[in-house]
This record gives C-alpha cells, sequence and structure tokens, in this order.
C-alpha cells in the first residue's frame, strides 16, 4: 500500500498533469480524481496531498465541492496534509489559486498541514491562500508562470519528502 494519495480535482486538465508531476516525484504515492474517490479509498494513507484548480474569482473546482464536506468528516488522527492549487495570476491577481484557501478552510483545526511556500517570485496582487505572508501550498500558473512549474514542484516535494 502507498503510504501516499494524491487527490486531484481538474476541469481542463491541466490540475491533473500536475498532480501526475507530483506523483512521479514520490516513490510511493497512489493517483485519485475527486470525482470518483471515496473517503474509505483515503483511510489507508498517512500523507494526503489536496489539489485542486481555482475556478472563476478564487472559487473551489466543481468535484471538490462534492468531495470536501466528505473528507471534513473523515478522521485525520495521524494523518499530515498538504495543499497545491492552480490559478490564473494575471487575469485573477487578486483570487490567485484561492481555490486550495477552501479545502484548508474545511479542514483547518482538523489536520496537520505541511508544505507552505514562500510567495518570493510569483506576480499576483492577492490570495485568500496566503496566510502569514506563505501560501498555505503550492501555488501554481500554468497559463502565465508555466516555465516555473517544475522547479516549484520539485523545491515543494523535495520539503515534503521530510515529512512523509
Amino acid at each position: 500500500m502507498s503510504k501516499i494519495a494524491i487527490v486531484y480535482g481538474s476541469s481542463t486538465g491541466a490540475t491533473e498533469a500536475v498532480a501526475e508531476k507530483i506523483k512521479a516525484s514520490f516513490d510511493d504515492a497512489a493517483l485519485f480524481n475527486a470525482d470518483g474517490v471515496s473517503v474509505d479509498d483515503l483511510k489507508p494513507f498517512d500523507f494526503l496531498i489536496f489539489g485542486a484548480s481555482t475556478t472563476g474569482i478564487g472559487d473551489l473546482q466543481d468535484d471538490w465541492e462534492i468531495l470536501l464536506p466528505k473528507v471534513e468528516k473523515m478522521d485525520f488522527s495521524g494523518k499530515k496534509v498538504a495543499l497545491f492549487s492552480l490559478g490564473d495570476s494575471a487575469s485573477f491577481s487578486a483570487s490567485f489559486a484561492g481555490a486550495m484557501y477552501h479545502i484548508y478552510k474545511a479542514l483547518k483545526g482538523k489536520v496537520e498541514f505541511v508544505g507552505s511556500v514562500s510567495t518570493d517570485g510569483y506576480s499576483f496582487d492577492d490570495s485568500d491562500a496566503v496566510i502569514d505572508g506563505k501560501f498555505i501550498g503550492l501555488a501554481l500558473d500554468e497559463d502565465n508562470e508555466y516555465n516555473e512549474t517544475d522547479a516549484r514542484i520539485a523545491a515543494w516535494v523535495d520539503d515534503l519528502k521530510k515529512y512523509v
């Protein structure tokens, strides 16, 4: 059994592609689409990575809208959670990568979050996903900063590996 579960919600395929890159960075990870995973599927995993595309103005991706109320009720004893989100820092500069904030808000106080990321090197105006000056997880922009994605994933995964 894999120790790591990566659950992604993707409307256009970009978040799925990023989730696959993250999975490839770990020796022992399982990949689940948010539209087909159950809480029972996630129970055996000690480390959960939740990712979502940001839709509209900082909104959560549709599949996560359905899954999140179920995940909220899960027992997270002994589990760690990392978040990632995609967004458009140019067109939606005031709500960049905001989807991960919705997951964070729903699970805050129930889980140990790991994997916050410095905002250095990002171009955006505001984001609910920035708390205490850092992103609460990995923020990516496949529209405008795609050339940064691989390096950002590598640095983030390197940080996460100390928790696995």
